[in-house]
C-alpha cells in the first residue's frame, strides 16, 4: 500500500504543532504534574496550591527548571504521532480488507484508535516514565534520559503501562458523551424548527464548546487514574541517600489507590484536576491554531461543494494516547465544523 502523503502532511503537522503547544505550556505542566504526584503525609502538605509549585521555583531561583524533562516529553510526542500514523493506518487497511467494506464506522474507528493508541503506548512508555520523573524531581536536580531509564530495572521504564492502556479509552468515552450531547442540542434545534426541513448543523462555536465540554466530562471521569499514573511514575521525594540507598517496594496501583484514600480521602483523588482541564484546553486550542496554519501551507486546496475532509490527530498526554479528529463540511458554500478536542 502507497503511502498517503496527505495523511502523512496531516501527521507531520500534527506532530510539529503537538511540540509547540507542549513547549508552550510545559511550566504550567511541570507545575501541574509535581502537584498531582503530591501525597499529604502526617496532616502536612508541600503544594497546598497549584502556585506554590511556582512560587517554590521562583524562590530558589530555578525558574528555567520548570522546562526540566521537555526534551524527553517533546521526543515522546513526534514519536507517538508516527507511532500511531502507521498503526492506525495498518489497522485500517486490514480492517477494510477483511471485512469487505468501502468505509470504516463511528464505532470501528473509535476500536481502531484505542488499538493504535495501545501499540503507541507500549513503544512509547519508558519516555513517558522518564519525563514523568524529571518534572517530579527537586527543581534543578533532574537526571538526564539515559541515567533516569537506567537507575532501576528496565520493568521500571514501564511503570504505568496498565493505566496507559486503559486510558485509550478516553476517546471512547469522549465521543459518546459528544455524540450525546450533540443529539440533544440538534434535536432541541429541530423541534424549534419545522420538523419537515432538512437537520440542523452544528455551529462551529457549538461545536467547539460540545468538544470541550465532553472533553472535561471525560477527564473527570478518568481521573483517578490519570493521578495513580503520576504517582506510580513520580521520583521518590526523599532526600536522605540513606534511605534512597535501601530497596524500597515497588509501587502499584492498588497502593496508590490505598494511600490516597487513607491520607487524602475521596477528594484526594481529584487534586489538580482543574490544572489539568486547563492544560487539556489550552493545548487543544494550540494544537488546533498551530496544526491549521502549517496543514494550510502545506497541502491548503480549497473544499469542493458538497465534499468533506476528514482530519485525524493524535497527541500524548497524562490522560493517554488520544486522537483529535475533525470534519469540515462545505454544503452549498457553508462550512460547518464539528470537533472532538483532546
Amino acid at each position: 500500500m502507497g503511502v498517503d502523503l496527505e495523511s502523512l502532511s496531516e501527521a507531520t503537522s500534527g506532530a510539529v504543532g503537538s511540540l509547540l503547544s507542549t513547549t508552550i505550556l510545559y511550566p504550567l505542566d511541570t507545575c501541574k504534574t509535581k502537584y498531582q504526584a503530591e501525597v499529604q503525609a502526617h496532616g502536612q502538605q508541600r503544594y497546598r496550591h497549584l502556585s506554590d509549585v511556582l512560587w517554590e521555583a521562583i524562590s530558589n531561583g530555578q525558574v528555567l527548571s520548570l522546562y526540566q524533562g521537555l526534551g524527553t516529553k517533546n521526543l515522546q510526542s513526534f514519536i507517538a504521532q508516527f507511532v500511531y500514523f502507521y498503526g492506525y493506518s495498518n489497522f485500517k487497511r486490514l480492517y477494510l480488507e477483511r471485512s469487505g467494506y468501502k468505509s470504516v464506522g463511528t464505532k470501528a474507528n473509535l476500536v481502531l484508535a484505542a488499538a493504535a493508541g495501545a501499540c503507541t503506548a507500549l513503544i512509547t512508555q519508558p519516555l513517558d516514565t522518564a519525563s514523568a520523573r524529571m518534572q517530579t524531581s527537586a527543581f534543578g536536580k533532574s537526571k538526564g534520559l539515559w541515567q533516569t531509564l537506567t537507575e532501576g530495572d528496565w520493568s521500571h521504564a514501564f511503570d504505568g503501562l496498565g493505566i496507559s492502556l486503559l486510558l485509550t479509552s478516553n476517546p471512547a468515552i469522549q465521543y459518546t458523551v459528544f455524540d450525546q450531547l450533540k443529539q440533544r442540542l440538534l434535536k432541541g434545534k429541530q423541534d424549534k424548527t419545522d420538523k419537515d426541513s432538512s437537520p440542523e448543523s452544528l455551529s462551529a462555536f457549538s461545536a467547539f464548546a460540545l468538544g470541550a465540554l465532553s472533553k472535561s466530562i471525560a477527564t473527570i471521569l478518568t481521573y483517578p487514574a490519570i493521578r495513580c499514573k503520576v504517582m506510580i511514575q513520580a521520583v521518590d521525594s526523599s532526600e536522605n541517600v540513606a534511605e534512597k540507598a535501601q530497596k524500597k517496594p515497588r509501587k502499584t496501583i492498588l497502593g496508590v489507590l490505598f494511600a490516597i484514600w487513607n491520607r487524602e480521602g475521596f477528594l484526594g483523588f481529584f487534586k489538580g484536576l482543574r490544572a489539568q482541564i486547563l492544560k487539556t484546553v489550552l493545548s487543544s486550542a494550540l494544537l488546533l491554531m498551530i496544526k491549521e496554519k502549517i496543514s494550510a501551507t502545506t497541502w491548503g486546496e480549497p473544499i469542493e461543494p458538497d465534499s468533506e475532509l476528514q482530519l485525524s490527530t493524535t497527541v500524548t498526554g497524562d490522560d493517554g494516547i488520544i486522537f483529535l479528529g475533525s470534519s469540515l463540511i462545505q454544503d452549498r458554500g457553508r462550512i460547518q465544523a464539528d470537533c472532538n478536542f483532546i
